[in-house]
């Protein structure tokens, strides 16, 4: 799957750059690009568009006047020289602030935090054995991938746009939403115990009445999650014959 983007810049060799950038990351695709917010409203009004890389100072509208207009927004990717934008940038929940001059280096982050806020699916790993699903998977740290076994993770933490995996040696940080990377554990192995914490069956030790024992740390159970985790402790900690 592809996220079609458009961009709208007034200097023409900073759409250019864009251009050049986005043909870099193979799950996003320019749809068009403008040179003012007028003009870019109207292809939004005529084309269904994911992905907005937005210049802020413009003539006619600004790019924050464009948004506030915009009855429906796609996911927002801030384009400036001007740092003085960030904080009112949080009001329109926008994926990234890019100051410019920014790098490739830059603007490939701000696009894995559009991928991530999308759900698209990971970079395909490595094919699993001939024995069926493998146990553990591939994740980006940085700019590797690390290798992850499921019997070693003690449980995995949202933080936003990242989800941090804890193992029994290590703590792994990566590009991507919970909910994605939920997707992809076990549901034999792990639950759901909390909006920012899953946890490994193996890694627990001890169950209180609002809390899991998991390691040296006590992880909260929230309300909305309590009664799917009884069930699954009743399936896996207290059968019987």
């Amino acid at each position: 799957m592809k996220l079609a983007c458009l961009i709208l810049d007034d200097e023409p060799l900073a759409r250019e750059l864009l251009v050049e950038f986005t043909k870099k990351v193979p799950y996003l695709q320019v749809q068009a690009t403008c040179a003012s917010a007028l003009e870019a409203m109207e292809v939004l009004r005529a084309t269904p568009i994911d992905v907005l890389f937005l210049d802020v100072q413009m003539p006619d509208l600004t790019g924050l006047e464009l948004l506030r207009l915009l009855p429906r927004k796609p996911l927002v990717v801030l384009t400036t020289a001007y740092s003085r934008y960030a904080l009112e940038s949080y009001d329109f929940d926008t994926v990234d602030y890019l100051l410019k001059p920014f790098t490739l280096e830059r603007f490939l982050r701000a696009a894995e935090k559009v991928r991530a806020r999308a759900q698209l699916s990971p970079e395909p790993e490595p094919p699993a054995g001939r024995g069926g699903s493998s146990p553990f998977l591939f994740v980006k740290d940085g700019v590797k991938l690390v290798k992850v076994r499921w019997t070693d993770i003690l449980y995995v933490e949202g933080l936003r746009d990242y989800v941090a995996i804890h193992t029994r040696d290590q703590k792994i940080v990566s590009l991507q939403r919970l909910k994605v990377l939920e997707q992809q554990l076990p549901a034999e192995q792990f639950v759901r115990i909390h909006q920012s914490f899953i946890v490994s069956l193996e890694g627990i030790q001890s169950i209180h009445k609002e809390k899991v024992q998991v390691g040296e740390r006590f992880l909260p159970i929230s309300d909305s999650y309590r009664k799917a985790f009884k069930e699954f402790i009743d399936r896996n900690f207290l059968q019987t014959d």
